[in-house]
């Protein structure tokens, strides 16, 4: 069983409130291009490439619900995506067993209700969150208690980084260039997102959280050394702040904080990365992960890629299964399905 735990979809009604709310009808270009990722019926077909046994947990794709609609009204927004959702899974329970259920992150109240009425009342097995809220951080006080809450019942947040073109490269230009702010932004997006969640306490009093970052944990397996010896172990050294007592009150070294994240293998067919990754994580922190359908052949390439690295790693058989189908059935705290019928 392959079990995808990162693919993306906008589910029809979702998708045609979406439009309905995007001032730039020019920004949907790329959705509009892919019609796996709002076309249920040409979803299945290209899934039917990867067998019975290849099946896919539903996340909403981005832009972030907060970017479409205010404190007002993203949480209608959000309630529609994840009845959507809901309908999928119903009409398709054996392409789509689970959904991940989206928040109005800019009105935290209403973001802890939803959570509440996705996972009791529409059976979310998760939710997903972006790497900030608007440009706050995640940390931001009205923001953790959604940690907690998640910590107490014990299923997953997927974490989806989130950055514009208007986040200049550099401070004497308004905008990014060559799309520097997708190829290097997003990593660091994800890496620094991570870095305040360890930093800020919430992984040191919520030690039992699970947060499954996308694209591998995005810089952090590369710079071990540097979040490790050169960052965890001199914090504080090279500003002020009281940055060397928070190290000192952390039971753990901060680095291995940074190991109790979770990593997906949405790495566009990277085996190097993957390698890494898998080094820095280890096999039962691993999930496989596609970012179906953002591929130059509209949703199959990086699921064949991706399922190619992965059978080149040399895994042992539970490591491997681990991979594809374990660890994310043990986090959602879900049976194996049974395949699709073929």
């Amino acid at each position: 069983m392959k079990l995808d735990a990162y693919s993306h979809i906008l589910p029809a009604r979702y998708f045609e409130r979406m439009r309905e709310l995007v001032v730039d009808a020019g920004a949907l270009r790329r959705w509009l291009e892919l019609p796996a990722l709002h076309d249920v019926e040409a979803r299945l077909r290209m899934m039917d490439e990867f067998g019975a046994d290849y099946q896919q947990i539903l996340t909403l794709s981005s832009p972030p619900i907060e970017l479409l609609a205010g404190p007002a009204d993203s949480p209608a927004l959000a309630r529609l995506a994840n009845e959507s959702m809901r309908e999928l899974c119903d009409r398709y329970p054996d392409r789509f067993p689970a959904f991940v259920a989206s928040l109005p992150m800019n009105n935290p109240d209403a973001a802890l209700d939803e959570l509440a009425f996705a996972i009791d009342q529409l059976g979310a097995r998760g939710v997903q969150v972006f790497t900030n809220v608007n440009g706050r951080p995640l940390d931001d006080p009205p923001l953790r208690p959604i940690f907690t809450e998640m910590a107490r019942r014990d299923l997953p947040i997927w974490m989806h980084p989130t950055r514009g073109a208007g986040a200049a490269d550099y401070a004497s230009e308004d905008s990014s260039r060559f799309e520097i702010w997708w190829a290097l932004g997003w990593p660091y997006e994800t890496s620094a997102a991570m870095a305040r969640l360890v930093f800020s306490g919430i992984m040191v009093e919520n030690p039992d959280l699970k947060i499954i970052t996308h694209h591998m944990g995005a810089m952090i397996p590369f710079l071990e050394g540097r979040v490790g010896l050169g960052w965890s172990d001199q914090l504080g050294s090279r500003t002020p702040g009281g940055y060397a007592a928070l190290r000192e009150r952390m039971p753990l070294r901060p680095v291995d904080y940074f190991r109790r994240f979770y990593a997906d293998t949405a790495l566009s067919g990277s085996l190097i990365g993957t390698r890494c990754g898998l080094d820095f994580f280890g096999a039962e922190r691993v999930l496989f992960g596609t970012d179906c359908p953002f591929d130059p052949e509209g949703g199959p390439m990086y699921i064949r890629e991706t399922i190619k690295v992965i059978d080149a790693l040399g895994l042992t058989e539970e490591d491997r299964d681990r991979i594809y189908h374990g660890n994310v059935l043990r986090l959602m705290r879900l049976p194996l399905p049974a395949p699709a019928a073929g």
